[in-house]
């Protein structure tokens, strides 16, 4: 329950001030991202990060990251742990890429299906 509080205030910490959205900015410092690489796995243009931050694909790739997050901290614990774990750590069942490659491939739902076998005790 605390892992989760914790995850809903960093996900809060990440919003556009007075808006519905995900700020890139935020997210990419939270994520120690430059702009654009995440320009690159948003697959958007590189001024849409600065130019047009509600841009839906942005917006997108920006969300399914945070449930990817989400699902890695409940299963492991630490926000710090998810956020390496999801940037580094390449996943054999998925010829050894990472989650945020896979994100950014659009297989968020496989990265957190996968979570949820090997968090159960499954392999995957």
């Amino acid at each position: 329950m605390a892992v989760q509080l914790d995850f809903q205030t960093f996900i809060e910490g990440l919003r556009a001030p007075g808006m519905p959205l995900i700020a890139p900015d935020r997210f990419a410092e939270a994520l120690h991202l430059r702009q654009q690489e995440l320009a690159q796995l948003a697959r958007v243009h590189r001024t849409t990060v600065a130019d047009a931050p509600a841009n839906a694909r942005l917006q997108q790739y920006m969300r399914d990251a945070l449930r990817v997050l989400s699902a890695a901290s409940e299963t492991g614990g630490e926000r710090a742990h998810a956020i390496d774990w999801y940037r580094n750590a390449p996943i054999p069942e998925f010829e050894h890429r990472t989650a945020e490659q896979l994100v950014s491939a659009g297989k968020a739902d496989a990265v957190i299906s996968y979570l949820l076998s090997t968090g159960g005790g499954s392999t995957g």
